[in-house]
């Protein structure tokens, strides 16, 4: 193996435990704590980290054997269920994103409608829709038999080794990533763009009582004065850094890779492998990432983790107060011996 196989590899399996670990520590969130499932976007959030867990135990490991014996890794019919399993739940990713954008939309722009216009039933619905909507497009290629192990990526995943089928296969992709990458973009920039706007609203209507409260409270501490405005400037900066931050990952993890998938497409361009396997590890990243940005930094996430944290302390530091008193209790006939 080269160097750049070594790193790749490397990368691959930094990948895999985070996304492993991340992803478990939002499940134990959620199975900890009865205010996160009370929660309708929990419905989202829990779809979305378990397809992340079985992408990083089936597709992740599969692809880093692709890297480190430069061939198929498993017999036909594993590569071609692993596949269909990578081609579903990146669609049904995708699709919970936009998901849980259309959640915020409508929790801050109609909010004293949200509980009306979205409820568990609703969110079932649309969890429903991502299901049948991500298990068509594998469906279909698995029935076309396009999946199997790919080279450029090093992975199981759509492909066509037949060239008479090539202008079906062109088709078929364009229309794949349209219906998931780009109409999962589109929803992501349209719902956070109309939440940013009215959070910018509502900074300016804040603003402007401030700086009245400011202008009447003559005797103010400069001090004071400096760290109202400061919360301003933050108060502004902070809704623009989410928003830029949900569209900036999905767009950084998976626009490289469908990219690379639609140009490989023209046999005009070579593409590296390298490059390939890059591609495919920036949309694997998308699962390390995801806990991070729709839970784990979250307050009530992290409230939840140090319950569980105190929680699992306190039992052992009962445990160990436990064995020093059944310990003591056996040392005192010896001493009365």
């Amino acid at each position: 193996m080269s160097i750049w196989e070594l790193l790749l590899a490397f990368v691959v399996v930094v990948l895999m435990l985070v996304a492993l670990l991340a992803n478990v520590l939002v499940l134990m969130c959620f199975l900890y704590s009865a205010d996160i499932r009370k929660q309708v976007p929990g419905l989202f959030i829990l779809n979305l980290t378990f397809c992340n867990l079985l992408m990083a135990v089936s597709s992740m490991p599969l692809t880093l054997a692709g890297i480190i014996y430069k061939s198929q890794p498993a017999a036909d019919e594993v590569c071609h269920a692993v596949g269909f399993l990578e081609t579903f739940l990146t669609t049904n990713s995708m699709l919970s994103m936009a998901a849980l954008s259309i959640d915020r939309w409508i929790a801050v722009v109609f909010p004293l409608s949200y509980h009306s216009k979205m409820r568990y039933r609703d969110a079932a619905l649309i969890l429903s829709y991502t299901w049948l909507h991500s298990a068509s497009f594998p469906i279909v290629a698995a029935s076309l038999s396009w999946v199997g192990f790919h080279h450029l990526y090093a992975s199981c995943t759509l492909c066509n080794k037949r060239p008479e089928e090539r202008t079906q296969f062109v088709i078929f992709t364009g229309v794949f990533h349209a219906l998931s990458f780009l109409l999962s973009l589109v929803v992501l920039c349209f719902t956070y763009l109309k939440v940013l706007k009215v959070a910018r609203f509502h900074c300016k209507r804040i603003d402007v009582i401030t700086m009245q409260t400011l202008v009447l409270l003559v005797d103010i501490h400069p001090s004071v004065r400096e760290r109202c405005l400061e919360e301003q400037r933050r108060r502004r900066q902070r809704a623009t850094k989410k928003i830029s931050t949900f569209i900036g990952t999905f767009i950084l993890c998976f626009a490289p890779y469908v990219i690379t998938r639609l140009v490989e497409l023209s046999s005009v361009v070579h593409i590296s492998s390298h490059w390939g396997i890059i591609s495919k590890c920036l949309a694997y990243s998308k699962a390390v990432s995801d806990p991070f940005v729709y839970s784990l930094l979250r307050h009530q996430y992290k409230k939840t983790w140090k319950d569980i944290i105190n929680k699992i302390l306190k039992r052992s530091s009962i445990n160990s107060s436990a064995l020093a008193g059944e310990s003591h209790n056996r040392n005192l006939p010896q001493l009365n011996e």
